[in-house]
């Protein structure tokens, strides 16, 4: 079955397209697409999903996504009038300002970034705020300006060596070999249900393969292992819950899903090169500085 890949709404008056976003949440589904994305996330919390990397995510988080990286953001939810998400969001088509402008001289170093771009960027450094300023102008501006912000904003970006790869391991997967309902179907039942006992042959019924078939299909994919993926779910949350709770560690482990105490030190030892101690006591240290 090929993907279904993510169509990001076309508006005829614009060469592309810059939202500001308030939402309960992020409703995306993990997806992909041909255009480039720039998203700057104002507010909210919770777990996202790029290439084959998963991370918290918080407020002041910049990224850039390239061409057809998989990715989405499944948020802490929060049953409150006051809770929302808030994000500024710019898709920008490779071929929006003509097939051959990305193989101008002059673009070179904006031909190399995007390519790098394929596997997810955090942008950080002293250029952040400036882009940040740049979008937010981008977005309340008409006509020419907007693709002057627009070649500003990735001059800056090609000229910013400060910034994170998120995906180093991740391929980019075509359209024939993304089967984009199947994994999302396994990724939405995961993280609903992470803290419960999560079966291969239950994953597999899910997927509607056989357990074999299941573990190349998410291997192939994610170039992890389901258990891995699962495991790196759970520390997350965790770790989450050492910074933001007093729960002592054995409730945290019971409440991100590991069997017991020990199991959770050792996978936590794995993941973090660190022990839940001393992440939460790292993390409090750096808030004294």
């Amino acid at each position: 079955m090929r993907a279904k890949f993510h169509q990001v709404p076309k508006n005829s008056d614009h060469t592309f397209k810059i939202r500001h976003d308030i939402l309960p949440h992020f409703g995306t589904i993990w997806h992909y697409h041909p255009e480039i994305e720039l998203h700057y996330l104002i507010k909210g919390e919770g777990i996202r999903f790029i290439g084959e990397n998963i991370a918290n995510f918080e407020k002041d988080e910049l990224i850039l996504l390239g061409s057809n990286i998989p990715h989405t953001w499944k948020c802490n939810l929060k049953y409150d009038s006051e809770y929302y998400v808030e994000a500024l969001v710019l898709h920008f088509h490779p071929e929006s300002l003509g097939n051959n402008f990305l193989n101008l001289p002059e673009t070179l170093q904006v031909q190399k970034l995007l390519l790098m771009a394929r596997q997810g960027l955090i942008v950080q450094g002293e250029s952040k705020r400036k882009i940040i300023k740049l979008m937010h102008k981008m977005k309340e501006s008409e006509g020419i300006n907007k693709i002057v912000y627009l070649l500003k904003i990735f001059d800056l970006l090609s000229n910013n060596p400060d910034h994170e790869v998120i995906s180093p391991n991740y391929a980019s997967v075509s359209a024939d070999h993304f089967d984009g309902e199947r994994i999302n179907r396994i990724f939405t039942y995961t993280f609903n249900n992470f803290k419960q006992n999560i079966t291969l042959e239950k994953m597999s019924e899910l997927s509607n393969l056989s357990v074999t078939s299941f573990c190349r299909f998410f291997k192939n994919l994610t170039q992890k292992s389901y258990y891995d993926f699962l495991t790196e779910i759970r520390i997350n949350h965790a770790c989450r819950l050492l910074i933001n709770s007093n729960m002592k560690i054995g409730a945290i482990a019971e409440e991100s899903g590991f069997e017991n105490t020990s199991n959770f030190y050792r996978h936590f030892k794995r993941f973090r090169d660190t022990t839940p101690s001393s992440f939460k006591k790292d993390y409090l240290n750096q808030l004294t500085l």
